[in-house]
């Protein structure tokens, strides 16, 4: 199988590996079927898309709903080389899930509208498919609910007509959608287990996110929840899009 690739934007070492960490426990791959490329610490390059099974993109910091002029030089290169990357998979019909900050930059080059309106705290919200969702070929695996962590200060709130919306939450009208055959996006986690949001809690106590006076109360209202669901996207799309892969190598 060849390597997916995964892209990261986290700045802090101990968000950036327990990300990394997530990815490859909760997708089932191994260290050789995971490469990492942290575009905060330099620029994306050409990305040969024969190299690559699919393509991941982790969350972070950045919010594509910022004022430009209040982007630093780092956010605004992250964005062109990932709307550039877009302009490569879409068209190719090339395997991508994001997650988080994957929602916004796949939204963001297809057109959605993204705002402030649909932030959710951090924690485990309940994810609803819709009826695209049940019938894809990823989110078809997933109950029809089920609880998964998010947390986030923007989000989709209109979609682009050629998108197929997959999943939506009481506060978040866009969970998840598909562009095309293979570029899947979602605004919950499906990397994210319960030791990885205690990291996250600890590593952005004061990033905005929440009062860092409540992270605990925030850990312990996350653990009541059954999260074990959300993940059955990542280990689908690598299944799936490995195999494929793969087999096309193989027929060569």
């Amino acid at each position: 199988m060849k390597p997916f690739l995964l892209l990261s934007i986290r700045a802090e070492d101990a968000a950036a590996d327990n990300e990394y960490s997530s990815f490859l426990a909760l997708g089932g791959l191994a260290e050789d079927q995971l490469r990492r490329t942290r575009l905060e610490q330099h620029p994306l390059g050409p990305v040969d898309l024969r190299e690559w099974s699919g393509i991941l993109l982790g969350g972070g910091p950045f919010n594509f709903s910022d004022a430009d002029d209040l982007k630093s030089p780092v956010q605004r290169r992250v964005e062109a080389d990932l709307q550039a990357l877009l302009d490569q998979v879409i068209p190719a019909g090339f395997p991508f899930l994001g997650a988080c900050y994957g929602i916004g930059a796949l939204g963001h080059h297809e057109g959605a509208v993204i705002d402030r309106r649909f932030g959710e705290p951090v924690g485990a919200v309940r994810i609803t498919l819709t009826e695209a969702g049940q019938a894809d070929p990823l989110f078809g695996a997933l109950p029809v609910s089920f609880d998964a962590f998010t947390g986030h200060k923007e989000a989709i709130s209109v979609l682009p007509a050629h998108a197929v919306q997959l999943a939506t939450s009481a506060h978040c009208p866009v969970q998840a959608f598909r562009i095309g055959p293979s570029a899947y996006a979602t605004q919950f986690h499906p990397e994210l287990d319960m030791a990885g949001l205690r990291t996250r809690t600890k590593v952005y106590k004061h990033a905005g996110y929440f009062d860092p006076d409540q992270a605990e109360a925030i850990q312990e209202q996350a653990a009541r929840h059954d999260v074990s669901s959300a993940p059955i996207v990542l280990q689908g799309f690598v299944r799936r899009y490995g195999q494929v892969m793969a087999g096309a190598e193989a027929t060569r």
